[in-house]
Parts: structure tokens; sequence; C-alpha cells
């Protein structure tokens, strides 16, 4: 399916680019999260009609991301687990954990933009996470878990 984006998506496009994806991913995804339109002759014309304010939107979102990121970088988490005494979790940290976290700190930062590169931490310690407040905006955050003191 040709579709024409309405923001900038990960691996697939910028603002204003026609782009062809799978049915499923348009229909099921990139439309309904308002992501992007179908191609029709009718909505690139509309689009041009509104690609300055699109652009402008595109733009203060990411500023307001930049200014999230720099208040971001360089925090520290801190979460309390169950853990044995070897240092190992009963659980653990997962992305969720995290942005609860984060929003205890004052930041409004989603589950889905806590990346873990090596999946949920199951150890006791300090471990680099990524933050992703905006595509073009991935911060470094330490998590801090700490055994839980019953």
């Amino acid at each position: 399916m040709q579709i024409i984006l309405l923001e900038k998506v990960a691996n697939l496009g910028n603002l204003g680019d026609v782009v062809r994806v799978k049915d499923g991913y348009a229909r099921n995804f990139l439309i309904p999260s308002k992501q992007a339109r179908r191609a029709t002759e009718s909505a690139i014309k509309e689009f041009e009609g509104r690609r300055v304010e699109l652009e402008k939107v595109a733009n203060d979102k990411l500023v307001a991301a930049q200014a999230v990121g720099d208040k971001l970088s360089g925090k520290v988490v801190t979460v309390a687990q169950k853990a044995g005494v070897d240092g190992r979790l009963f659980g653990s940290v997962t992305n969720a954990d995290i942005a609860e976290g984060l929003k205890k700190l004052g930041f409004d930062i989603a589950k889905a933009q806590v990346r873990l590169p090596t999946g949920p931490l199951k150890t006791v310690g300090e471990h680099p996470v990524s933050v992703a407040a905006h595509t073009d905006v991935v911060v470094e955050v330490t998590v801090k878990v700490v055994p839980e003191v019953d």
C-alpha cells in the first residue's frame, strides 16, 4: 500500500515521503496513529496545502523532546526489587518499571520509549539504558537496581 507520511517514522522515512508498506502495517498501525495517510491524489494535494503546518508541529515536537532529553541526560533512576544473596533478582526490571521511576522523577516517559538493548535487567547494580524521547533524541540514563529491604 502506498502511504504518505505525516511525521517522521523510524526506519521508514521523513515527513512527506510517499512510501510503500505492507497493508497490515498501514491499516493497523500507521493510519490509526495518525502517522500516515493513503497516498491518493487528493490526499497528496491536501498534504501539500498543510505541509508548512505539519513541519511546524514536527519541529515543535522535536524542540520539546530535545529539552526533555537535556534534562534527562545523565539522570540516575533507582529501582528496588527483591534479590537473592548473590545479587540476582527474583523477578526482573522491565521498561515499565523504569518508566514508572522516571515518572516519579517528574518526566513523562512512556514505557515504549525506554530501550533495553539486552532485555530486562536481572542483576543488582548500575545499568545504562537508552530513552528515546523522540526518534531523533535518544539519551542515556543509568538505572540503579538495589535490593528491596523488607
